[in-house]
């Protein structure tokens, strides 16, 4: 985490929590979802405004972490941002070298694990860092991965019950209040 992070903790320790503004895609793209883009639907189905701008998106990615409850989020300074998933909270970058690394939609290189088809056919790859999905266009190098024997073969999982399965959550958001 950036020393101006937490720097900005220490000072304003009880900022509150952000939910539904910001999202990460199949693609490894993030998206800043403003009122009227929360108002016009969920995410994915409305995603919002790409972030495009080099150093913001450096820094998210510095600063992306998961909660005890596998809520991922943004630490923005003081405040949570916490993420909307479509998919995943990793999209796997395969690197077309000996033994096919992966490398995370932030820049990170994972151990890989176990794989996992679902029902429409997309590779999920369980790894070092949590489970992600193989970004649409690596597909080709992840099969020739699997051919070679250089990858487990894929169990099927349906979609839906992966984030249970591998502890993460689509669209975190507050619990409600009681009382």
């Amino acid at each position: 985490m950036d020393d101006i992070v937490l720097q900005a903790m220490q000072k304003w320790p009880n900022v509150p929590h952000c939910h539904g503004w910001l999202a990460l895609d199949a693609r490894g793209n993030w998206y800043m979802r403003d009122d009227r883009a929360q108002a016009a639907g969920p995410f994915p189905q409305v995603k919002g405004s790409r972030i495009d701008h080099d150093k913001l998106r450096a820094f998210i990615e510095r600063n992306y972490l998961a909660d005890a409850s596998g809520a991922w989020y943004f630490q923005n300074g003081p405040q949570r941002v916490f993420v909307d998933l479509e998919a995943a909270p990793w999209v796997w970058r395969v690197q077309a070298e000996p033994g096919w690394p992966l490398l995370s939609h932030t820049g990170v290189r994972a151990e890989r694990g176990t794989t996992w088809l679902d029902e429409a056919g997309r590779l999920f790859v369980h790894t070092t860092l949590g489970l992600g999905l193989v970004h649409t266009l690596d597909t080709g190098l992840a099969a020739e991965a699997i051919e070679a024997g250089a990858w487990l073969q894929p169990q099927t999982l349906r979609f839906a019950g992966m984030p249970q399965r591998f502890g993460y959550c689509l669209q975190p958001r507050p619990a409600p209040a009681t009382g």
